[in-house]
């Protein structure tokens, strides 16, 4: 069993599996930040200054300044603003894998076919077994060929 467990390891599906987790995690935090740091603060401005981080809901009906004192009270709250962010951040996400999906597809319908290897044997006529080509006789059923 472990000897079986380390072929498994070794096998370049599961080296490659792990380099993609490693690789989307890494992609996963440059959207988050793209979305916090670049794209919604532009957008907020547009709605009449709107921080959009930092709405939310204070569940215990106490008035927070921020969603750091929020959040360093550890008061219940419903965190629109988080979750507004973390949508866009999945959209954006899923979009572009998505694309890159899409593009690695069309490169892999775009590889030609291999050909296929040339038959090395044939149909003896009187039994219907495949036999060699060199074959002079079928050895199934005796019948010159």
């Amino acid at each position: 069993m472990l000897k079986e467990f380390k072929q498994f390891l070794i096998t370049g599906n599961v080296v490659d599996m792990a380099v993609g987790f490693i690789f989307g995690a890494a992609f996963a935090t440059v959207v988050k930040s793209l979305v916090a740091n670049i794209i919604m603060p532009p957008i907020g401005l547009l709605m009449g200054g709107v921080d959009f981080s930092s709405l939310f809901i204070a569940l215990d009906g106490k008035e927070y300044v921020s969603l750091a004192a929020l959040d360093a009270a550890g008061a219940p709250a419903i965190k629109l603003g988080v979750f507004i962010n973390d949508t866009i951040s999945f959209l954006i996400l899923g979009w572009v894998m998505f694309m890159m999906v899409k593009a690695y597809n069309k490169l892999k319908a775009a590889e030609p076919a291999a050909e296929p290897a040339a038959p090395t044997t044939k149909v003896c006529p009187d039994c219907a077994m495949d036999i060699p080509l060199a074959a002079k006789k079928c050895p199934h059923c005796g019948t010159a060929q």
